[in-house]
C-alpha cells in the first residue's frame, strides 16, 4: 500500500484485533445498544412531532438532537456489527470518507443544537418577556437549519482535502474511519489538513464557551427568583448533563486520535474511540425524557393508552 492515493483501494481497521475472542458477545451488545438507541430516540421524536403542545423551540431542538443521534449512529453501528462477524475488517476509500463524514458531521450538529438550546434557555429565563418575539417558530426554524447546514459545509471542506494526500499506508488503528487516522498515513505535506482541523476544533470549542457563558448568566438569574430556579432545574439541568456527556465523550476521542500511545491497551483505546457513539445517543433522550415534565407525562400517557388498547383487543 505505497504510492499515492490511487493505489489504496481499501483500508484495514486494525482496532478489531483485540475483539477476536469475544466478537459474538460484542455483536450481541452492539445489536442491543443500537436497538435501545433507535427505540429511545424514535420515542422522543414521535412524542414531540405528534403533540401540538410540544411545538415549542426547546422541544423542536430536542427533536433535532434525537434525529441527529440516529443519523450519526447509522454511520457506525451497521458497519461495526458486520465487521464483528467478518474474518477481515476492511473499508473502501470512498466508504471510509463517507463514514468519517457522517460520524463527525453528526458530532458537529450535536454541538450546534446544544448551543442553540442554551441560547433558548438563556432567553426564556433571563429575558422572559421577550421570549416569544426572540425565539419565534420562524427564527427557530432558521437557526435549526443553520445547525445542520454549517457542520455539513465544514465537513465537506475537511473531507475534500483528504483525497489530495499521498498515502503510504492502509492500516487504521481504530474500529471505524476518521480523518485524523487517514491523515496520519500521509507521506506528503498535511499542513492544509491540519490547519483546517485546528480551525474546526477552535470553532466548536467556541460553541462550548458560548454554552458555558449562557450558563453563567442562567445561574445568576436563577439565584434571583423561585420561578427562575424552577425553570433552571427543570430544563437546564438535563441540557447541562447532555453537554458534559457529549463533551467528555468527544474529548476521549480527540485525546485518543492525537495522543493514543502504544502503552495504552487496545481495548481501552477502542472504548475511548466509541464512547461518544455509545453513551450520548442513549443517555440524552433518557435524561430529557425523565426530567422534562411535559415529555415524561406524554410518554406515560401514550404507554397507558397503548396498554389499554392491547387489553381491549385481547378481551375481544
Amino acid at each position: 500500500a505505497d504510492g499515492n492515493t490511487s493505489s489504496i483501494i481499501v483500508f484495514t481497521l486494525s482496532g478489531f484485533n483485540e475483539t477476536v475472542n469475544y466478537r459474538f458477545t460484542l455483536f450481541s451488545l452492539t445489536l442491543l445498544s443500537y436497538c435501545v438507541i433507535l427505540v429511545v430516540n424514535v420515542s422522543i421524536i414521535l412524542t414531540i412531532m405528534l403533540d401540538e403542545n410540544l411545538q415549542e423551540p426547546m422541544y423542536i431542538c430536542l427533536c433535532n438532537l434525537c434525529i441527529n443521534e440516529l443519523y450519526g449512529t447509522t454511520g457506525f453501528y451497521p458497519k461495526f456489527a458486520s465487521d464483528l462477524l467478518s474474518d477481515i475488517q476492511v473499508i473502501s476509500y470512498a466508504g471510509c470518507l463517507l463514514q468519517t463524514y457522517v460520524i463527525y458531521s453528526s458530532a458537529m450538529v450535536g454541538f450546534s443544537i446544544l448551543a442553540l438550546m442554551s441560547y433558548d434557555r438563556y432567553v426564556a429565563i433571563c429575558r422572559p418577556l421577550e421570549y416569544h418575539s426572540v425565539m419565534s417558530l420562524r427564527r427557530t426554524a432558521v437557526l435549526v437549519s443553520l445547525s445542520w447546514f454549517v457542520p455539513f459545509c465544514c465537513m465537506t471542506v475537511s473531507i475534500n482535502l483528504t483525497p489530495t494526500l499521498k498515502l503510504c499506508g492502509s492500516h487504521i488503528e481504530k474500529l471505524y474511519c476518521e480523518n485524523g487516522s487517514v491523515i496520519k498515513l500521509a507521506c506528503s505535506s498535511t499542513t492544509t489538513n491540519d490547519i483546517v482541523r485546528l480551525i474546526l476544533i477552535c470553532f466548536y470549542c467556541c460553541h462550548v464557551l458560548f454554552i458555558l457563558g449562557s450558563y453563567v448568566q442562567l445561574v445568576k438569574s436563577a439565584v434571583k427568583s423561585r420561578e427562575s430556579r424552577r425553570k433552571f432545574t427543570q430544563t437546564c439541568v438535563p441540557h447541562l448533563l447532555s453537554l458534559i456527556n457529549v463533551t467528555t465523550a468527544l474529548l476521549f476521542d480527540l485525546i485518543y486520535s492525537r495522543y493514543g500511545s502504544a502503552s495504552v491497551p487496545q481495548s481501552v483505546k477502542n472504548f475511548m474511540a466509541i464512547e461518544f457513539l455509545l453513551i450520548p445517543p442513549i443517555l440524552n433522550p433518557v435524561i430529557y425524557g425523565l426530567v422534562l415534565t411535559k415529555i415524561r407525562g406524554r410518554i406515560i400517557y401514550l404507554c397507558i393508552n397503548a396498554g389499554q388498547r392491547l387489553k381491549l383487543r385481547t378481551n375481544v
